[in-house]
């Protein structure tokens, strides 16, 4: 029977099987690049660009996802005394340091959490969510979000971004080097020279399905961790339940940050929704930020028996 402790092991597992997939697509590509132009430059070119980019990206994360949300700071514990000491103790039982506290001014419930490691970690909340929770639901979120800085997923998400970045600059340079001819193409296979063609339209849609896909295991894997931080998974899944009963939408709506919310800020949450989702086939599950909630709600109350 599968328990939170074998669910946690297997979202690290897939994660870094995910992770290796994505470096061994990059190896394929700057292959097939090669072989087409003879000049492996592009790929140098891209990785230094990526790298580039994403470094400044890291190292700034916070500021910019803090500021897409809209995201105001709370500076002291009277603002918010209850949300304050909820954050407070559970980073004493985490072993983690107090994160920096912010609140959105939305009344759709949901929470995220950033920061590029443990020391710089950020919890934001909505407004609407402290009302809608009782105590041991909302100490079920803020554990979630917490064991996202744990887990050092804001790392993660980085290099996940990077691989994915990386992928479809090289893709671009690829199909632009191609408008110039370039390379020796003619005196090569004409079947590998299709379908490396082929294989560098698809790669950016490739990259972007792995990278929800690990998006989707860490949030797997932040209900786990939550949950066993608080030893009451029942918190966690009540608090989803009724996440996922509001109909609205968040009013900030941002695609770049919207796989960081402990739900879809569309508000694709309610509960026949999750069911359509269930049943939409496996090609447009690819394409999900967030697990169907009422998936998570079954693995942590122990109804989901296998990964």
């Amino acid at each position: 029977m599968a328990t939170l402790y074998s669910h946690q092991s297997s979202n690290i597992r897939k994660t870094w099987a995910l992770m290796f997939s994505f470096l061994v697509f990059i190896i394929l590509i700057g292959f097939v690049l090669a072989y087409i132009y003879g000049n492996p430059n592009i790929l140098y070119i891209a990785i230094i660009i990526s790298l580039l980019m994403n470094v400044f990206a890291y190292w700034f994360s916070d500021r910019m996802v803090l500021s897409m949300a809209n995201a105001k700071r709370i500076e002291s514990r009277d603002q918010y005394p209850d949300l304050w000491n909820i954050v407070e103790n559970l980073s004493i039982t985490a072993g983690l340091p107090m994160p920096k506290l912010y609140v959105i001014d939305d009344p759709a419930p949901n929470a995220f959490a950033t920061g590029r490691n443990k020391e710089n970690g950020v919890v934001a909340v909505t407004t609407g969510i402290l009302p809608l929770l009782n105590k041991s639901e909302l100490e079920g979120v803020i554990a979630h979000e917490l064991s996202h800085i744990g887990n050092r997923d804001m790392l993660v998400n980085t290099v996940v971004v990077v691989f994915a970045g990386l992928i479809s600059l090289i893709a671009d340079f690829a199909i632009r080097a191609s408008m110039f001819g370039g390379g020796d193409g003619e005196k090569k296979n004409p079947i590998f020279l299709v379908l490396g063609i082929v294989a560098i339209v698809l790669a950016p849609l490739a990259a972007t399905i792995i990278k929800l896909a690990i998006s989707r295991e860490r949030e797997y894997l932040a209900d786990a961790s939550g949950a066993l931080l608080t030893r009451y998974p029942e918190g966690l899944a009540s608090a989803l339940e009724k996440i996922s009963g509001f109909h609205q939408p968040m009013r900030v709506q941002n695609n770049a940050i919207a796989h960081l919310f402990i739900s879809d800020p569309k508000g694709y949450n309610d509960e026949s929704e999750i069911r359509e989702h269930e049943k939409v086939s496996w090609f447009a599950k690819l394409f999900m930020t967030h697990p169907p909630m009422a998936d998570r709600v079954d693995r942590l109350i122990g109804k989901k028996e296998s990964i």
